[in-house]
């Protein structure tokens, strides 16, 4: 049976952080825990949230860090908990998201937050007692703000997905004005973070058909923007389809991912420096010449469909193009530009199959595979 299911109230538009005191209201949180991070705060974000909460009792958390840990979310908790917090709010990126959400989880629910984790059967475990989130992305990629799963590295360095309906957002303000600072390097790394969700969620195989629409018009919009995005970051046309795009790829990947993020989770973990929307764009070309012989992909013309959307002849351009957009927009040649070593392949392999993303792909991936796929993108 197919599960289509499309929940979170969504604020859309220039100047929409303006709302987060209404949007309180609303869902019923009068004393927030703020969730952020320092380059948030730096960027005088963080502000902007404050003097859109006047008269509010607020604390603030702003130690999330690049990829949010389970030590991370402990000691959210404790603000939490301290400031007498009835609900949460997310300035930020993913990790600033993904880390609210794991203490909308631990705040409420006993037990190490492993046992909530999707692949130790946790995901029923996630009851309706979590903390209520608002959201408010301050980067366009990885959609958190409409997405019902996070990803957090636990105390055993796993990196590990939590995912519940539960966890989606009360609320995503999604204001592009926010992105307007975001430097050029996190914009095409954010980037291709958004696009790798939208190419990847129609490359699944369930059935979803709305899931697949709005994915490709997010892939569409991500494509055509975010080298505009990246080198201009005043654009306001372009920061807007980009933020469209990362809101879209995650309403879309209810339907699944794939090896893209079954390897990129597990790099994640073996070496938390590494950016996962970098590490994303690495994988794709790899990652779509092995989905290209799957059944599903062939039979509904998939490959095809996504080289349309990106405005390519023919999809054998998809990988050389995804390729010559990583070169213009600066990031890495590939792995081994960013640190990686044969020698962590292993580790990696063993993580990506095990991640809730790996059962997902159109193909199913052998060790083999995996270790073919690492090498391509090395």
């Amino acid at each position: 049976m197919a599960l289509i299911y499309y929940v979170t109230q969504i604020q859309f538009e220039f100047g929409a952080v303006k709302l987060l005191k209404s949007e309180c209201e609303r869902v019923g949180i009068s004393r927030p825990l703020i969730v952020t991070d320092q380059g948030v705060k730096a960027a005088g974000v963080l502000q902007k949230a404050l003097d859109a909460l006047p008269g509010m009792r607020v604390a603030v958390f702003d130690q999330t860090p690049s990829n949010p840990t389970e030590t991370a979310v402990r000691a959210a908790v404790e603000a939490y908990r301290t400031g007498g917090c009835d609900g949460l709010i997310a300035v930020g990126g993913g990790s600033a998201i993904d880390c609210a959400k794991g203490v909308a989880i631990a705040a409420t629910h006993e037990g190490p937050l492993t046992h909530y984790a999707t692949i130790e059967g946790g995901s029923p475990r996630i009851t309706d007692k979590v903390a209520p989130i608002i959201a408010v992305p301050t980067t366009s990629g990885t959609g958190s703000e409409v997405a019902r799963g996070a990803i957090i590295i636990v105390d055993d360095h796993r990196k590990l997905g939590f995912h519940s309906w539960n966890l989606v957002p009360q609320t995503a303000i999604c204001d592009p004005e926010l992105t307007l600072g975001l430097p050029p390097k996190l914009t095409a790394a954010t980037g291709m973070d958004a696009i790798a969700h939208c190419m990847e969620t129609f490359m699944a195989p369930a059935f979803n058909p709305p899931a697949d629409g709005i994915g490709l018009d997010g892939l569409s919009r991500g494509w055509e923007n975010i080298e505009r995005a990246t080198r201009d970051g005043s654009d306001r046309e372009a920061r807007l389809n980009m933020m469209s795009a990362s809101m879209q790829g995650a309403m879309a990947f209810q339907k699944g991912l794939g090896c893209v993020h079954s390897l990129s989770h597990s790099l994640g973990g073996v070496d938390p420096r590494l950016h996962h929307g970098t590490l994303n764009a690495m994988f794709l070309p790899a990652v779509i010449a092995f989905n290209a012989q799957a059944e599903s992909i062939r039979k509904e013309n998939r490959l095809q469909r996504m080289a349309h959307a990106m405005g390519l002849a023919s999809s054998s351009d998809i990988g050389e193009a995804i390729k010559d957009m990583n070169a213009r927009l600066g990031l890495p040649k590939g792995l081994g530009e960013m640190g990686v070593t044969p020698a962590q392949f292993d580790a990696v392999i063993k993580g990506a199959m095990a991640d809730h993303c790996h059962k997902t792909n159109p193909r199913i991936a052998t060790e083999d595979d995996y270790r073919d796929m690492l090498a391509q993108s090395l």
